[in-house]
């Protein structure tokens, strides 16, 4: 059976260790992606001073390294290589693309200078190819970040971190820059929602207590009303709530170690953008805040309505951080609502008939949607694979071109193929850069430039 998996992000390699741990079947896997580097959200997600985190990347390895499996990086669906050129040459798919667009706010305003999604702050802070030239103006004072999630507290931290703590991590060398001459001082998270709503984990949020020169702020009535169920072990939103409320305990001037601390990170709820300002310069100069309440839905869940209540937030500059979705590639069933790839459990599917589109699959968050840590997505991939080994019986009979045809395919388009073994060099490359600043690595931010450290042999 030979497979072809499109991303290399963490479901991406889940689903190729799946595939190739069968003893029932042979599968041969070739993993595409469109940069020459590998592991996706790992490397252009997972936050610089998370580093813990990215050792995940010594499991892939493990992976790549069996002798069925093949990466061909610098390989983009849609424009190296079509969908049906990869249906003539693989009995499956599998599509691990993620989620690389953001969701808007779709308010006034949304779009002026210093007003960006977070992805593309992300993106420039690890040194993602796709944002290395993002204009990040980090001049003002107070930013506000939208959204109450994980990826809003990355951006918050990032943000907050003083240049010590941010030069033994793995930050582009660009963003290490800009973050030094940083004049940010405050920094506002917005939730739509109430306390006990908020989406972020409490270790990511516990981690704003510890920060060397970071008050988090919290006023006592945002917490007011919120009751704290008692259970075993302890619920995510009972230890987000509990550390929330040690937050409001320990006002800036209540104690003399926080006093002296000179940024400081308000956690604000139930408010939602309704416009952002623009000043003379077309800016960003202020974001107008609507106060919210919560309502119970029919089906038991609560939902943020709007009272009217307005008032004006002075930043300048906001990062909307509400949400993901999986970009759009020629030839592959989208579905417009929930904005991944159309399938039913990981089968693709017709978005509007919704029947199976045969031997074509889709794991991580381009089948689900930005949810789940990393971890997650082990089983969940797993869980898709058995769908394509119950599918494909009798599929590996059906001829295919020679195994190495795409490659020739590819290099008749003038494509620079990177395999794995050249991925190794790069990160050989960037791991010394990063030992002459004494940090993790030194990542190389273009692609041009990845592939001209590799033309030297």
């Amino acid at each position: 059976m030979r497979v072809a998996i499109i991303g290399s992000g963490p479901a991406g390699f889940y689903a190729a260790e799946a595939l190739l741990r069968r003893t029932d079947t042979v599968v041969h896997v070739d993993m595409f992606d469109r940069l020459p580097t590998p592991y996706g959200l790992v490397r252009g997600g997972v936050a610089p001073d998370h580093q813990s985190i990215k050792t995940v990347t010594r499991v892939y390895e493990k992976t790549a390294a069996r002798p069925t499996f093949r990466f061909l990086g610098n390989v983009c669906l849609g424009r190296d290589v079509t969908v049906e050129e990869l249906r003539r040459h693989y009995h499956q798919i599998v599509y691990a693309v993620g989620n690389e667009d953001d969701r808007r706010l779709g308010i006034p305003g949304e779009g002026i200078a210093r007003c960006t999604p977070v992805a593309v702050f992300i993106g420039w802070y690890n040194g993602h190819p796709d944002y290395r030239h993002a204009r990040i103006d980090l001049s003002v004072s107070r930013v506000a970040v939208v959204g109450n999630g994980n990826t809003a507290i990355d951006a918050a931290r990032i943000l907050l971190r003083t240049p010590a703590e941010l030069e033994k991590t793995d930050v582009a060398a660009h963003a290490l820059e800009a973050l030094r001459n940083s004049r940010v001082r405050e920094v506002f998270i917005l939730g739509r929602r109430g306390p006990e709503q908020a989406a972020f984990t409490p270790p990511e949020l516990k981690e704003f207590g510890e920060m060397e020169d970071v008050d988090p702020i919290v006023a006592p009535e945002e917490l007011a009303g919120c009751v704290i169920p008692e259970t075993a072990g302890g619920s995510q939103q009972e230890k987000n709530l509990k550390i929330l409320q040690s937050f409001a305990a320990r006002q800036p001037g209540a104690k003399a170690q926080f006093s002296e601390k000179t940024k400081k990170l308000h956690l604000r709820f139930l408010v939602s953008p309704t416009e952002i300002m623009a000043d003379a310069a077309g800016k960003v100069a202020g974001l107008v805040l609507e106060k919210n309440r919560l309502e119970v839905q029919p089906d038991g869940s609560l939902s943020a309505r709007g009272t009217g209540e307005t008032e004006v937030l002075d930043v300048g500059m906001v990062l909307t951080a509400i949400g993901f979705a999986a970009k759009r590639i020629a030839g592959v069933p989208y579905d417009e609502t929930a904005r991944v790839i159309a399938n039913e459990d990981g089968r693709v599917v017709d978005p509007v008939s919704r029947s199976v589109i045969a031997n074509e699959y889709v794991v991580g968050w381009a089948r689900s949607g930005p949810q789940g840590l990393i971890g997650a997505h082990k089983g969940a991939s797993a869980h898709v694979v058995e769908h394509m080994m119950a599918d494909g019986a009798g599929l590996a009979a059906r001829e295919l071109p020679d195994h190495k045809a795409i490659d020739s395919l590819l290099r008749q388009r003038g494509v620079q193929i990177v395999s794995f073994d050249d991925w190794k060099r790069l990160d050989d490359v960037e791991v010394a850069r990063g030992e002459r600043r004494g940090a993790p690595r030194d990542k190389i931010a273009d692609v041009e430039a990845m592939l001209e450290v590799l033309a030297q042999r």
